[in-house]
């Protein structure tokens, strides 16, 4: 009996009791064969709560080390595609995020500036986090971490992604003075003492490059054609394009907000386009557009699809287990720390 590349998939993931993780913005036929689809956070909690043997993660490297770091020791995880990885989370490197830290520390002094991290952001910067009593956030409890980050000492390093940095700040009514940019390949990220000593708010320099690719002119053009379109955006756009916007949140947000919406409104939405893609299919009795008259899909993800799915599961099950994520365990507990400070909130 021939069989279809998806029903060889759930065979094999049956067999050997595994779970497919399926991130927002995968690909459609791989969310479709998925046991669960959301953003990287939310899969890792519940891959953790699950007796799965083996985590199958379809989203790219720095989200399969999150569910290394949550899940049990006897449960192992997978990426596909070892080459998916985030070109935002690859812009804050270690080695650079200690440089800063050092130039701070040599300026302001010791106990000054609290660490904060995106999810979107290598384990070992987590671990940096857990160590320097700093903290993890996601796009939708930003304000939170940062109203508590600042509550507690002076300062915050905020990396890798500028723009939800930016945007948090100056919703929270930061003055935009007070709001740097951290330049990772200049000393004292291009910053005089006297500047460093001022400002609350220093962001690193990194972005997504899906979501840069939104500009104001989309909305504006959008609002000329359709007057009644209600635009909704990540926060990882630039700062103009969220101002212009109705509304900006996580891709939880988007999602909820959308779902939500009376029948027979019309949306322009500013995020990855597999997932207005979705929104799509999932809400015909609404009009949804994609913001970007261009493609903005998130390319390393996609490199991720259901023979390299396929090929995984028909290693695990003779008896190889291929692209492992392993977190080393002193980086994984103070990874875990600085996350744990982020849920506690």
């Amino acid at each position: 009996m021939v069989t279809t590349l998806e029903e060889r998939i759930l065979k094999l993931k049956k067999e050997r009791n595994a779970i497919i993780l399926s991130h927002n913005y995968q690909r459609g036929e791989v969310q479709d064969i998925a046991d669960f689809v959301g953003d990287s956070l939310e899969l890792s909690q519940k891959a953790a709560k699950t007796d799965a043997d083996v985590i199958v993660f379809c989203g790219v490297h720095f989200m399969a080390e999150t569910a290394d770091i949550l899940t049990s020791d006897d449960q192992k995880v997978i990426l596909p595609d070892l080459t998916a990885g985030c070109s935002m989370a690859d812009m804050a490197d270690l080695e650079k995020v200690e440089s800063a830290w050092s130039d701070l520390i040599g300026i302001l002094g010791s106990g000054k500036v609290t660490p904060i991290t995106y999810i979107n952001s290598a384990a070992d910067l987590k671990a940096f986090c857990g160590l320097h009593d700093g903290v993890v956030c996601t796009s939708s409890n930003a304000e939170r971490i940062l109203r508590w980050a600042l509550d507690r000492r002076e300062k915050v390093l905020f990396f890798p992604d500028q723009h939800l940095g930016r945007n948090t700040a100056l919703k929270m009514g930061i003055p935009r003075e007070e709001i740097l940019l951290w330049d990772r390949w200049t000393p004292n990220g291009g910053l005089t003492p006297e500047a460093i000593r001022k400002a609350r708010v220093f962001l690193w320099d990194g972005f997504c490059s899906v979501h840069m690719l939104f500009q104001p002119q989309h909305v504006t053009s959008f609002r000329k054609t359709h007057p009644d379109v209600r635009v909704i955006v990540h926060p990882e756009c630039m700062e103009e394009v969220v101002t212009l916007a109705d509304d900006s949140g996580s891709t939880e947000h988007i999602i909820r907000t959308v779902a939500a919406a009376p029948a027979g409104t019309v949306w322009a939405v500013g995020t990855e386009l597999n997932l207005v893609n979705r929104l799509k299919k999932d809400h015909p009795d609404k009009t949804i557009f994609f913001l970007s008259p261009t493609v903005c899909r998130c390319s390393t993800m996609y490199r991720i699809d259901p023979p390299h799915l396929c090929w995984a599961l028909e290693n695990l099950a003779e008896g190889k287990i291929v692209n492992p994520i392993v977190v080393p365990e002193e980086e994984k507990d103070l990874a875990r720390l600085a996350l744990e400070r982020m849920l506690s909130l």
